[in-house]
């Protein structure tokens, strides 16, 4: 194990074009703990499913519905749209002609500002109760990351605000990037903590991705609609030692590779009635094509070798993806059960989903430390990955994400 102020050398993972150049660290970076929390609305996938069907306009796309629904490997999902277990819908209301009103960008991004900021400051209170060895006022820097909505001044002004950190903490805001976001948040986050060993960082990535329900018998509209759901998820990052017997994360370093030839099968693009979402069916074996390339390429560049990671941190974009994975990297047939059970219990909440794999490994019985590989996909097709270690003492409860408010719960 590396000793604290060793200068190592890491590198990303080869572009098709040479080597990246090296990547220098002068001391090491922990997430000392991470949160997370859902909206209060929470809806089966099988109740789902039926109304999707009652929505679209053909057989076709019915048999299109049930069966994605179906293989989703979701039973549960979130979503700050209560239309669909009330009797006076706000976002998706029926017309005169009894067809289902199709919602504005600016309607659905009007309920997104006021949605995300109690999610937000509510998800970093909790946070920060249990990070007790860090006062509020600590906190140097906010990194606030979402693909879902716009709002200025957005979630990370209102944390400074309503949480009373010091009007001095630097805020940046990573926009659009989709479900890898959590990566160069986090990298951000290590920079920071590399380069100043005071800095204290509150990395959250919130997403609102039922707001661009898309109510139409496209393929891909249907597929995506099967999968994303709404959450949040925050990490407290800093170089301070964590005490030796709490779960913790030590970061290692970050990775990132590009798919071109997976650029037109995975987009998102701003369109008149909220985000479209270019969604292929064929993204799960593009995937699997090319992971154990990239794994070797970074994991190598690290000095490490694929057969020493103990645990896996892969973000479940959807069953398929993480199917295609375990294959390609004839990994044992329990090594993806964290990654299963979020997208099981909370669907696919893009930027935040990999967080939330990531805290059942904090609280999950097991030796310790335990080398770590954590890995994301997005638009490009990007490959986003991070080695970590895992350590500390483990509790064996496993965390269930905190609810807004008492769930309004439709089966």
């Amino acid at each position: 194990m590396q000793k604290r102020g060793q200068v190592r050398h890491i590198r990303a993972a080869l572009p098709p074009d040479g080597p990246a150049e090296p990547y220098e660290h002068s001391m090491e970076s922990y997430i000392h703990h991470i949160a997370t929390r859902v909206p209060r609305h929470a809806y089966a996938q099988e109740y789902a499913r039926d109304r999707m069907k009652g929505w679209v306009s053909n057989e076709r796309a019915r048999r299109l519905v049930h069966s994605v629904y179906g293989r989703s490997g979701i039973a549960r999902r979130h979503s700050v749209i209560g239309d669909f277990a009330t009797d006076t819908p706000e976002l998706f209301t029926t017309q005169p002609d009894g067809s289902l009103h199709q919602p504005t960008t600016g309607e659905r991004n009007r309920l997104y500002a006021r949605e995300s900021r109690p999610l937000a400051v509510e998800l970093a209170r909790d946070l920060l109760a249990h990070t007790p060895e860090f006062a509020a006022r600590e906190v140097t820097h906010v990194v606030f990351a979402s693909c879902t909505g716009f709002a200025n001044p957005g979630c990370d002004y209102h944390l400074v605000r309503e949480l009373g950190l010091a009007s001095s903490v630097e805020r940046y805001t990573l926009g659009f990037m989709g479900c890898y976001a959590a990566f160069p948040a986090l990298r951000m986050a290590d920079q920071f903590c590399r380069a100043n060993p005071e800095a204290v960082v509150l990395v959250m990535c919130l997403e609102l991705c039922s707001l661009h329900l898309q109510i139409n018998d496209e393929p891909d509209s249907l597929l995506a609609n099967s999968l994303f759901a709404d959450g949040a998820a925050a990490a407290l990052v800093s170089a301070r030692p964590p005490a030796p017997d709490r779960p913790h994360f030590r970061i290692g370093g970050f990775a990132s590779a590009l798919l071109p030839s997976g650029e037109e099968a995975m987009a998102w693009d701003i369109g008149d009635h909220g985000f479209d979402i270019v969604l292929s069916s064929y993204v799960p074996d593009i995937i699997g094509a090319n992971v154990g390339r990239i794994l070797d390429e970074t994991i190598g560049r690290w000095g490490r070798d694929p057969g020493e990671i103990a645990r896996w941190a892969v973000h479940p974009g959807g069953r398929s993806i993480l199917d295609k994975i375990s294959s390609s990297l004839t990994l044992p047939a329990d090594a993806l059960d964290d990654s299963r059970a979020v997208l099981r219990d909370y669907g696919n909440m893009s930027s935040a989903t990999v967080l939330f794999v990531l805290q059942r490994m904090l609280a999950a019985t097991g030796p310790a430390p335990e080398l770590t590989c954590a890995m994301a996909f997005g638009p490009g097709l990007t490959v986003e990955t991070a080695l970590l270690e895992l350590s500390g003492n483990f509790a064996s409860a496993i965390p269930v994400a905190s609810e807004a408010a008492s769930p309004a719960s439709a089966a």
